[in-house]
C-alpha cells in the first residue's frame, strides 16, 4: 500500500463548527424577539384561554398599525445611524390640518387623495428634519426635539386646539370600512378593518427598499460609517433627505390612520408614544448606532409591545402600573442583547 493511501486513512477528520444558538441570535437577534413574543402567548392562553378568542387577536392587529407605520420610519433611520423623536409631532401637525381642510374646503375629497396628502404632508415635514441634521452638521436627536416643539407649537397656535369630534364623510367611512368580519361566541360582531392593510404593505415596500435597492445599501453603510461611506460614492445629503422624508409620509399616513381610526382629531394626540416606539424597533434587533436592522425584526417588536400591552389589560393591572411593567420589560430585554453582543 502506498505511503499516500496510508496517510490519507489515517489523517484525522476535519468537523466544521455547529452553528449554535448563541450565534443564531448574533445573525438573527430578532430570534430572541420571536421566542419572548411566543412565550408571552403560550403563557397568557393557558393563563387565561379567553387571550386566543378572535376579538383580541382583532385588537392586536387593529392597535399594531399606527405603532407599526411609525416603527418602520424609525427603523431606516436608526438604519441610517439617526434618530428622530419628532414622527409624532409630523402624524398630529398632518393628520388635524389636513381633517380641517377637509372638513371645511374639500368635504368631497375621496379618501384616496386625503391619504396622498397626508403622506406628502408628512414627507414634506420630514423632508425639514433632513435638510436640518445635513446642514447644521449635529445630532439628529437635538434637531429632532427642536422640531417636534416647533411643528407641534405651530400647531397650536396658528391651526387650532380644539378637538374634531364630527370627521368628513369620507374618513369616518374609510375607519368604518371592514377588511372582514366575525360573529363571536357571544353574537358579537368582530371587525378588523381595512386600513389594517395598509401596515403590511409599508413592510413590503420597506422591506424592498432596505434589501433591494441601492438606497437600501446607501442607509446601511451610512449608518455603520458616514465618512467610508462618503468615500465610497454615497451622498450622505441623499440619504439622510430620504430616510427623514420617508419616515415623515410614515408619519403623516399613520396620523390620518389615526384620526380615521378613532373618528376624532384631538391635536394633543399621540404625544409620548415615541420612546415606546424606538423600543420596538431596538427590541427587534436594531442598534441605537445603527447600520443593522430588519423590517421583520421590527414588526416583532411592535407586537411584542402591542401584546405586552393587551396581556396587562387582560389581566386587570391598573394603567397606573402597565408603564412600569412595559418599562422594566424593555430594559430586561435590551440588557440581554447588550449582554450577547459583549459576549461576541
Amino acid at each position: 500500500m502506498s505511503a499516500a493511501g496510508s496517510k490519507e486513512r489515517t489523517e484525522p477528520a476535519v468537523h466544521r463548527p455547529v452553528a449554535g444558538f448563541g450565534d443564531l441570535v448574533h445573525r438573527r437577534p430578532e430570534t430572541i424577539t420571536f421566542l419572548l413574543l411566543v412565550a408571552i402567548c403560550v403563557a397568557v392562553a393557558i393563563a387565561n384561554p379567553a387571550f386566543l378568542q378572535p376579538s383580541t387577536l382583532v385588537d392586536i392587529g387593529r392597535a399594531s398599525v399606527v405603532m407599526g407605520l411609525f416603527a418602520l420610519g424609525t427603523l431606516v433611520i436608526l438604519a441610517a445611524g439617526g434618530i428622530d423623536v419628532s414622527f409624532t409631532a409630523i402624524a398630529a401637525f398632518t393628520m388635524y390640518s389636513l381633517t380641517l381642510l377637509v372638513q371645511n374646503y374639500l368635504p368631497g375629497l375621496p379618501i384616496a387623495a386625503v391619504l396622498l396628502l397626508a403622506t406628502v404632508g408628512g414627507a414634506a415635514l420630514g423632508l425639514v428634519n433632513g435638510v436640518l441634521v445635513h446642514h447644521l452638521r449635529v445630532p439628529s436627536l437635538i434637531v429632532t426635539i427642536g422640531t417636534q416643539y416647533l411643528f407641534r407649537g405651530f400647531l397650536l397656535a396658528f391651526i387650532g386646539t380644539v378637538w374634531i369630534m364630527s370627521l368628513p364623510p369620507v374618513m369616518g367611512a374609510f375607519g368604518r370600512l371592514p377588511l372582514f368580519r366575525l360573529e363571536a361566541a357571544n353574537g358579537a360582531i368582530i371587525t378588523l378593518p381595512a386600513y389594517f392593510l395598509i401596515l403590511p404593505a409599508a413592510a413590503i415596500l420597506t422591506w424592498w427598499i432596505l434589501n433591494r435597492t441601492l438606497m437600501g445599501r446607501a442607509i446601511f453603510a451610512v449608518g455603520g460609517n458616514p465618512e467610508v461611506a462618503s468615500r465610497l460614492g454615497y451622498s450622505l445629503r441623499t440619504v439622510r433627505l430620504f430616510v427623514f422624508g420617508y419616515a415623515g409620509a410614515l408619519a403623516g399616513l399613520a396620523g390620518i390612520i389615526h384620526v380615521c381610526a378613532n373618528r376624532q382629531a384631538n391635536p394633543f394626540d399621540l404625544v409620548g408614544t415615541e420612546i415606546t416606539v424606538i423600543a420596538a424597533v431596538v427590541l427587534g434587533g436594531a442598534k441605537i448606532t445603527g447600520g443593522t436592522g430588519t423590517v421583520l425584526g421590527t414588526v416583532l417588536g411592535v407586537l411584542l409591545i402591542v401584546v405586552l400591552n393587551s396581556v396587562l389589560v387582560l389581566v386587570g393591572i391598573p394603567s397606573t402600573w402597565q408603564r412600569l411593567v412595559v418599562g422594566s420589560f424593555i430594559l430586561l430585554a435590551a440588557a440581554f442583547f447588550v449582554t450577547r453582543q459583549r459576549r461576541r
